[in-house]
């Protein structure tokens, strides 16, 4: 264990401090809190540095000369630096706030020799509040101080006496909260010899500041006593408490407890300020847990010949640390380890013949300090925690030393002791937690719970220790897991035989308890191979755990593995169907269902189809041997409770898959029914015909409804694909005259022959049916197609057929036949008749004429008519020159009649005898009038002002 220390920083250090500035005056004084101290100087002056800022000096001086008032001989300030209470030696006292520069004079307390002062435990306020003052003459007062500008005021709300010390000067006064109890507090008094413990509550005044708290609490309380034996020789006396804990170390002190160390004759007595005790028994229970450091303990101090001094001098002064006992003793600083008192510091730092005037910590900031007359030294303290947990473990604190251990190797070292010593108590469930964590021999370990027969210690160490090793071992991890699981087999065996043999059960174990262990220790090895799968060896494990027959282990691992092949073929070979479900319904893995889906098939149908309609990234072509299979153990299952065929659609009409083969099984289903109806088949082959080209093969669903006698069936594949008379002749051959019709008038009366022909044929079949004693009612039959005449069926009937039978149909037919002639005839008289009606309008149009008068103008230009060449239209009189119509015309004209109008006018402008050109232009420019043809009914969206007319002329 001293190895771990070599590397250690010393503790403390003490350091002299430099101020920035001279002071030629001495030192009578001084506190330090909250970062800031205050020196008070013979010359009466005081000095107040903020040492955040230690150029930053507050010059104070006393309102009166030290003539006057005497030397300051004692300064009290609070922890939080706000308020200064200054003493003199001719028992004038003054209070300075941390905001002032002027000490105001405190009336009430003049001529009060002020000895120690406990502050207000309560948050800082303006005031101080209620707090005590212990006097030289031992009396306790409550006081309370108001700070005020006014230099004349009073700055005491009041001052009351409310303890009388019998021994002498109180040294020392302590004020504290009971946590969880507003209205209580706790009260320490010092006395040269005797140490005074009161706890109680306080009175409550109607207004804070109007009268005392304290009296109550002294009145009715009798405090624990605790004195020492007067020494022979005056000697030193304080009080003192330890400082707030700092922040990083908050947590790690057990419930914030603070520490106190009361200097007497005897030594100092030091122990834990308790708060979670009874208020009747506090004080004894502090006391009790006390001790003392007697001066004996301190190292004697030598003289300048390397002797120990026939005399030792006590104890000048004490101060506490977190952990340390700070003693000045011979102008020596010796820090003393409270725990087991051991001396961690000697240093001698005063010179001989140099006295100190305090030794002070900064409750604070926990800092420490050493004043004398000339001199400012700090105790600077580092890792002061550092042998705590040493002490902790050499009394056998192993909690308390592994909170405090902070190395790796200090942490190990408190382990492997905290195991030593729960293997000597018998406690191998904890050893084996605290051995996973140390650095002791695996196999030492291992071995010492084997022969000890701690089988349960030995899986807990395992458990672990695996933890502690890198996912890099591979080979440790693996080979710890393997163990493990050989261990929980074993005891579940154990726990197995024992429920079953109840021979091992003592007087207070029944099976019921046993049961409950067992149910224990298989939910820890399910959260074992979970977390550990990755370390185990599959081949192993298996092998492992079958050997022990431990089936609902190795359900456990495999499913922890995502082995569901295993745990499904598992369940399935014990016929577990629901089992096997609950597990398919985990699944993603498409090979799974493909693998174990014949067999759930045919046992579970309906819950697999759902389980299967939910994974619609399935591949239904890798599933269509199982529905075959199950189709084929149940075809006579009816359609609607198909779950094939129910698998099948969901395919069809939700996936809209299109692979034939999909088509063709649930057409072979169909197909293959038992049941006489062919609703099924025929509703499935009507909606996908609508598909071009339908998404099943026609040719083997036409060889299914041939071979299973699916007739109408087979005709509607036929008809689908267009061979009506196909269709029809199947229909015929299998007597289905009402399905050949029907289909023989799909051609509709877009392909009247073929439709006629279906119909010969239907009729052909129902007049060879109907036989002689029917002709009437097959013809009555046949009047369904309008396509149908008496002389097409006519040689259908048999030779021996007596007219009779059809002799209405025939007078109907030849009545039929007159009254076409007849229309025929009317039809040649109408024609005859226009014919000469035309050729008297074509010998009309030669003599056509029209009138031009002298004085007619062109339509176009306004121009003459006369002026040059023109076109006058007969029938509506209308006339225009030649040039102005052609423009016209062109303009109007689309792009097609505008081009051929220009080539033809440059043929006709080439020269030459042009007439057939010259034609077809008059025909193109004059064919019609362009006021009152095409042409002006064309123009009804043009404006009637156009760009080139003057608007103005519209103007009504």
């Amino acid at each position: 264990m001293q190895e771990l220390d070599d590397a250690s920083l010393p503790i403390f250090k003490v350091e002299r401090v430099q101020l920035q500035f001279s002071i030629s005056s001495d030192f009578v004084a001084a506190q330090v809190a909250n970062n800031v101290l205050v020196l008070a100087l013979s010359t009466g002056r005081i000095l107040r540095i903020d040492l955040d800022s230690p150029s930053d000096i507050d010059d104070i001086d006393l309102p009166r000369k030290t003539s006057e008032i005497g030397l300051i001989r004692r300064m009290f300030l609070d922890p939080s630096a706000s308020h200064l209470i200054i003493t003199t030696t001719l028992g004038e006292n003054y209070y300075l706030h941390t905001q002032s520069r002027q000490p105001k004079p405190l009336a009430r307390l003049k001529g009060v020799g002020i000895e120690s002062i406990a502050w207000n435990p309560s948050v800082p306020t303006a005031s101080t509040r209620e707090i005590l003052v212990g006097a030289v003459d031992g009396n306790v007062y409550e006081d309370y101080i108001e700070p005020s500008s006014e230099f004349y005021r009073n700055q005491e709300k009041y001052l009351k006496t409310v303890y009388k010390a019998q021994d002498g000067p109180v040294a020392g006064l302590w004020v504290d909260l009971i946590p969880g109890r507003l209205d209580t507090r706790r009260v320490i008094v010092a006395t040269p010899n005797k140490l005074l413990h009161f706890v109680g509550k306080i009175g409550r005044p109607g207004q804070e500041g109007s009268g005392s708290i304290f009296t109550k609490l002294f009145e009715t309380e009798a405090p624990t006593l605790h004195d020492v034996t007067p020494g022979t020789r005056p000697s030193p006396s304080s009080l003192a408490v330890s400082p707030e804990p700092p922040e990083s170390q908050a947590g790690e002190s057990d419930d914030g407890e603070r520490v106190y160390a009361w200097l007497s004759a005897q030594g100092v007595l030091h122990g834990k300020l308790q708060t979670n005790t009874r208020s009747v028994s506090l004080g004894n229970t502090i006391f009790n847990n006390s001790k003392m450091i007697s001066r004996s303990q301190i190292p004697a101090s030598q003289s300048a010949s390397g002797r120990k001094k026939p005399t030792q001098e006590p104890i000048a002064g004490v101060a506490l640390s977190q952990w340390h006992v700070l003693c000045l003793v011979e102008g020596r600083i010796v820090a003393l380890h409270r725990l087991d008192e051991h001396v961690v510091y000697d240093q001698v730092v005063l010179e001989p013949g140099e006295s100190a005037l305090c030794l002070l910590a900064d409750q604070k900031k926990n800092t420490y300090w050493l004043f004398t007359t000339h001199d400012i030294f700090e105790i600077v303290v580092t890792d002061e925690d550092q042998d705590v947990w040493k002490i902790m473990l050499e009394s056998q604190q192993f909690s308390l030393a592994s909170q405090y251990a902070k190395t790796p190797s200090q942490k190990d070292a408190v382990a492997m002791a905290s195991g030593d010593y729960l293997i000597s108590k018998g406690q191998y469930l904890e050893a084996a937690n605290v051995y996973g964590k140390s650095s002791r021999p695996f196999e030492q370990v291992a071995l010492t719970f084997i022969d000890h027969g701690e089988q349960d210690a030995l899986r807990r160490y395992l458990l672990t220790k695996i933890v502690t090793y890198r996912r890099s071992s591979i080979m440790q991890r693996t080979m710890i897991a393997s163990w493990l699981v050989e261990i929980f087999m074993s005891k579940l065996n154990s726990l197995d035989d024992t429920i079953t043999t109840k021979a091992q059960l003592t007087e207070s174990t029944t099976t019921a308890d046993t049961k409950d262990d067992l149910a224990t220790l298989r939910k820890e090895f399910e959260d074992f191979v979970n977390r550990y799968k990755g370390d185990l060896d599959r081949k192993t494990t298996y092998e492992i755990i079958s050997s022990h027959a431990r089936e609902q282990e190795l359900l456990s691992y495999a499913t922890a593995i995502d082995d569901y092949n295993y745990v499904l073929s598992y369940w399935v070979q014990r016929e577990r169907w629901q089992e096997s479900l609950d597990v398919l319904k985990k699944q993603t893995d498409a090979s799974i269902f493909y693998r174990y889906g014949s067999v759930l098939m045919v046992h579970a149908a309906q819950e697999l189809v759902d389980i299967l309609m939910r994974h619609t990234d399935l591949d239904p072509l890798k599933l269509i041997p199982a529905l075959l299979n199950y189709n084929k153990s149940n075809y006579t299952t009816p359609l609607p409770q198909n779950q094939a065929v129910r698998y099948l659609l969901f395919c069809i009409n939700a996936l809209h898959t299109t692979v034939p083969a999909i088509h063709n099984t649930l057409i072979s289903i169909y197909a293959s029914h038992p049941s006489l109806s062919e609703t099924a088949l025929l509703s499935y082959l009507s909606t996908s015909s609508l598909s071009n080209p339908p998404p099943y093969d026609t040719d083997f669903a036409f060889r299914l409804c041939i071979q299973n006698s699916r007739v109408q069936s087979a005709v509607h594949i036929y008809t689908s694909m267009g061979s009506y008379a196909s269709a029809v002749d199947l229909a015929l051959k299998h007597n289905e005259i009402d399905l050949a019709s029907r289909v023989a008038d799909r051609p509709g009366s877009t392909d009247s022959a073929l439709r006629k022909r279906l119909w010969l044929a239907v009729a052909k079949k129902v007049i060879s049916q109907q036989g002689t004693g029917s002709i009437k009612t097959a013809i009555d039959f046949l009047k369904r197609c309008d396509l149908l005449r008496i002389e097409d069926l006519i040689p259908f009937f048999p030779d021996f057929v007596v007219i009779d039978d059809f002799k209405d149909e025939i007078c109907a037919a030849l009545e039929s036949y007159s009254r076409s002639i007849a229309s025929l005839e009317s039809e040649m008289d109408a024609s005859a008749a226009t014919a000469e009606s035309i050729k008297t309008d074509i010998k009309q149009l030669d003599r056509r004429y029209a009138i031009v008068e002298p004085g007619e103008r062109c339509r176009v230009c306004e121009l003459p008519l006369l002026s040059r060449q023109f076109f006058v239209f007969p029938s509506c009189q209308h006339g225009f020159h030649s040039d102005c119509l052609g423009k016209k015309v062109l303009d109007g004209s689309g792009m097609t009649v505008r081009g051929r109008i220009r080539e033809l006018q440059a043929q006709i402008g080439r020269g030459g005898r042009r007439e057939k050109e010259g034609r077809e232009l008059d025909a193109l420019v004059a064919g019609q009038c362009i006021l009152c043809g095409d042409l002006a009914i064309k123009a009804i969206e043009e404006p009637f002002i156009s760009d080139a007319n003057d608007g103005d002329e519209w103007v009504i």
